[in-house]
């Protein structure tokens, strides 16, 4: 590469990062974080090569979002045809240092310590950036790759379905993939409240409990707005987020909607979740939701369904990234059941109660089905199959049982969506009833998935 472009390069660099900014309208947090701390690393043929402070993960997420329209401003300023590539630091010191990695990962195991299992499928190369999030993905990944650094705490917040969970577990993916010496922790509120009900009974004797929630490097608790509103639960919540934060940790949480509009929280905890990053995630455009749903049919393998099918799913399923994905289940369903092909007559008789035209909210068991799966961090797959483990059957019947109770089909129905005869899907709703009596955590549980199968029961 010719040495006076190099040196226009090497000059000018501040100004071609600040003109790229301006020109490609760029959000501050996305400049601040990624795009500021760019150095020209080297040059050799037709090639410039820049150095990132951030990992490889990281570099490679930078490179997939912003490498083309920074080579274009590159080129502009300088007038030169030549490629550009981003490497990462911290990869190219790895690669030359001969410490030794830590032995293993540790986020604490579901079957270790009560956590969640993280969906494999919810990681940053899979989630769909668009307008909608574009600020949320960013400030999520700045904060996978500097925990406690930038933005802490990180809050959330968004309509049910629209990715929030997906973000908080693509957090947890990066920090234990690239710092596996960091303990993490991801709950949901449910879990935490159930544990903390366990610490309660035992007067704060057992230090298992604080243990659990005190000595780790990050924290993730999925809508927190389920705590909102239990006193005790509170207490507790609020004592663990001020001694993690006192000590330097990581907390992020989600909620349905901001702190300013929780009208049951108190001011001291509103207080400590504004002290960091507050953002939003907004209904996807047309486009954003276009390629999440192309991405979910290639998670399924399903490449049978024609661009017109999925054209009139994209512009008729309008709410959210949820119901994208229980209109695949229902049509996939569909044309299981009627052995025939995935057409737009089938697509429109099957997904009927998706688009009605008043719009109003239709819960089918099949929303349902992937609500419960979601929240246990199983795929629906696995609930439809014919495995026998507690960790399956018992959200089977809790599938159930919901059916029965929010939807108007009959057992029957139920049973042919669920692969099972209608005596087992009424044996299974009674005995999740039966254990209701019994089981408040159960009875928290079946409250926070009512919540989210229908969110008008959170505002009654």
């Amino acid at each position: 590469m010719d040495e006076n472009i190099i040196k226009t390069l090497r000059d000018n660099w501040d100004e071609i990062l600040l003109r790229h900014k301006e020109d490609f309208e760029l959000q501050n947090v996305a400049f601040e974080t990624f795009i500021r701390s760019l150095q020209i690393h080297s040059a050799k043929e037709g090639l410039l090569i820049l150095s990132s402070p951030e990992n490889e993960s990281a570099v490679n997420l930078i490179k997939k979002k912003y490498l083309r329209n920074l080579q274009l401003s590159i080129c502009e300023y300088t007038e030169s045809l030549f490629e550009v590539d981003i490497i990462s630091q911290k990869a190219s010191k790895t690669k030359t240092s001969e410490a030794p990695l830590p032995e293993k990962k540790s986020f604490v195991s579901l079957k270790d310590e009560g956590s969640i299992k993280l969906n494999p499928n919810y990681t940053f190369e899979k989630f769909i950036v668009g307008p909608n999030n574009n600020i949320a993905h960013t400030v999520s990944l700045a904060v996978a790759e500097s925990p406690a650094k930038k933005y802490n705490p990180l809050f959330i917040h968004g309509g049910v379905g629209l990715g929030k969970t997906h973000l908080m577990q693509a957090i947890a993916h990066s920090i234990m993939e690239n710092m596996p010496e960091k303990k993490v922790l991801y709950v949901t509120s449910e879990t935490f409240t159930y544990e903390l009900i366990d610490y309660l009974r035992t007067n704060k004797r057992d230090p298992n409990f604080r243990n659990k929630y005190r000595n780790i490097d990050v924290l993730l608790i999925d809508d927190i707005q389920f705590i909102i509103g239990k006193e005790s639960t509170q207490e507790e919540f609020f004592h663990t987020f001020n001694d993690l934060y006192q000590h330097g940790k990581q907390i992020v949480l989600t909620s349905d909607k901001p702190p300013k509009h929780m009208e049951t929280l108190p001011e001291r905890l509103q207080s400590r979740f504004s002290e960091g990053m507050i953002c939003d995630i907004q209904i996807p455009s047309y486009e954003t939701k276009r390629a999440i749903l192309d991405q979910k049919i290639e998670d399924r393998y399903l490449q049978n369904i024609p661009d017109d099918v999925r054209d009139y799913i994209v512009n008729n399923i309008k709410s959210s990234i949820r119901e994208l994905e229980g209109s695949i289940n229902t049509l996939q369903a569909y044309v299981d059941l009627n052995n025939t092909e995935i057409t737009i007559e089938a697509a429109k008789e099957a997904l009927k109660d998706y688009v009605s035209p008043e719009h109003n909210k239709v819960i089918t068991p099949e929303l349902i089905l992937s609500i419960v799966s979601e929240h246990y961090g199983i795929t629906v797959s696995d609930i439809l199959s014919k495995k026998k483990s507690s960790d399956i059957t018992y959200p089977r019947q809790i599938v159930m049982y919901l059916c029965r109770q929010m939807t108007a089909e009959s057992a029957e129905k139920i049973g042919e969506t669920l692969g099972r005869d209608h005596s087992t899907i009424l044996h299974g709703a009674k005995q999740i009833n039966k254990e209701l009596l019994s089981n408040d955590q159960l009875k928290t549980t079946i409250e926070i998935l009512m919540n989210k199968i229908d969110p008008s029961l959170n505002n009654n």
